[in-house]
């Protein structure tokens, strides 16, 4: 006998197959020749494509919490949890009702991905990486191990973020009403690269092609394809050209 509660409403594609221990709420959809492990909660309304892999302990669909003071939580009704087709989802990682995933994304183990959160497609999402709510992360991304990207922030396409790299968006640490005229998180161009252990603070605009060193502190918006170091950051020198995105000659 299965371990595992499946709601009468669960939809399963062709081929797909479940370990034990799970839970599917209501009105979830789950495609064909997909891979679910033990212990996966997914919640009503969740959908899930094709050849979509799943690992142990997951949860997709996850409610957010909001505490008495938060100041970007909101209550608000959420549309399902998506995840498209050919993605790989590792162990322990929490995707909360409101999020999309692009397609052949990778999320790795012990990630979380909040509320009003997309993910574009060929993007991987690092071990213990948090991605906060109403944040927009483009194609063919990478945000390496224990990235922190706090809310309202915007990777566009091809930004890659090394490890441990921290993000905030209140330069008034949650003290005055004063922080919320200026509650901003962080956006990072078209190909722009920030450094292992680097620092981002509140609204700064790292420019397109631009590299931020590693361990830099970014108190300024960065120029387009310059490479910025210190703390604070500052202007180094042009970033090479045989590293800018347009010399790759990668897909758009």
């Amino acid at each position: 006998m299965s371990t595992s509660i499946l709601s009468d409403s669960v939809s399963l594609g062709e081929n797909t197959r479940y370990g034990e221990f799970c839970v599917f709420g209501e009105n979830v959809t789950i495609g064909s020749g997909c891979v679910i492990g033990h212990a996966v909660k997914i919640h009503t309304g969740s959908v899930i494509g094709d050849n979509v892999r799943i690992d142990d302990n997951t949860v997709i669909g996850k409610l957010p919490m909001k505490a008495a003071n938060s100041a970007t939580t909101k209550e608000q009704t959420l549309p399902p949890a998506t995840i498209k087709s050919n993605c790989i989802i590792g162990t322990t990682v929490i995707l909360y009702r409101g999020c999309s995933i692009g397609e052949k994304v990778l999320v790795a183990d012990l990630a979380t991905v909040r509320e009003n959160v997309s993910v574009g497609d060929f993007t991987i999402v690092g071990r213990g990486v948090t991605i906060e709510n109403f944040c927009k992360v483009g194609r063919y991304c990478k945000l390496e191990s224990n990235v922190y990207l706090c809310a309202y922030s915007t990777l566009e396409d091809r930004v890659f973020v090394a490890p441990c790299t921290a993000t905030s968006n209140d330069n008034y640490m949650g003290r005055s009403e004063e922080r919320f005229k200026h509650f901003k998180g962080v956006t990072i161009k078209k190909g722009g690269r920030i450094g292992v252990n680097s620092t981002i603070l509140p609204g700064k605009v790292i420019g397109a092609d631009s590299m931020v060193a590693g361990g830099a502190l970014v108190t300024k918006d960065t120029p387009e394809g310059k490479i910025v170091a210190g703390s604070p950051a500052k202007v180094w020198r042009e970033v090479d050209s045989d590293q800018l995105l347009k010399n790759q000659g990668w897909p758009e």
